[in-house]
């Protein structure tokens, strides 16, 4: 829902609703309260480790673009009390923001059940990838749209779309948050960072 919406929805469910521009400062604030937080970019799963952190009375809500297992077990085990699709109704969000300000915790049951037998870091995907299929989605991870990282290396931006939908499909996953999201599972981004530093020093320009 967008966040209208949102506060359409909850204001006339009687919740004083809020869009502070910096929820930090925000839940440092408040004694109790819940934070909908919607997960889309990487700063935005920065953000939930950080409100994770801050610690006090507040919980997550995190809204998730599909009903993916591995984005909802990421979002839990990154500080999110409940866990919600975008495309969420009035009644599920309703039912959901006041279960989770009583201390419950709702998630999609799929995400429940591979949160205690740990499926979701069994699916399949291949061991390792090719450097330069690394650098892609490191790139990705960093913001850089189809277009950028087609024109950064010398792809088309029709022909990168479909290395990249080739690429989630070897990795098991079907979209570009997913993709990123088990990349940091299995620590290859931070493998492609490893390399690049190492490739600085070889060539004496790192500082």
């Amino acid at each position: 829902m967008y966040r209208q919406g949102v506060a359409t929805v909850l204001s006339a469910a009687g919740h004083v609703v809020e869009s502070p521009v910096d929820v930090l400062e925000w839940v440092r604030q408040e004694q109790r309260g819940v934070v909908l937080l919607t997960l889309v970019r990487e700063q935005d799963w920065d953000l939930l480790g950080r409100l994770r952190d801050v610690g006090g009375g507040h919980c997550v809500i995190a809204l998730i673009a599909e009903e993916s297992v591995v984005l909802g077990t990421r979002a839990v085990q990154a500080g999110a009390r409940s866990v919600l699709p975008r495309e969420v109704t009035a009644v599920v969000l309703r039912r959901t923001v006041e279960a989770t300000f009583d201390g419950q915790a709702l998630l999609p049951a799929a995400v429940v059940t591979a949160l205690v037998t740990g499926a979701h870091r069994a699916e399949t995907s291949p061991e390792t990838l090719s450097p330069q299929q690394l650098s892609w989605l490191r790139q990705l991870a960093e913001g850089a749209t189809v277009a950028e990282l087609a024109g950064r290396v010398g792809y088309s931006e029709r022909a990168m779309f479909r290395l990249l939908q080739t690429l989630y499909r070897e990795m098991g996953v079907s979209t570009r948050i997913q993709a990123i999201v088990r990349a940091q599972e299995r620590g290859w981004l931070a493998a492609v960072t490893d390399l690049m530093e190492d490739a600085e020093i070889r060539g004496g320009t790192r500082r």
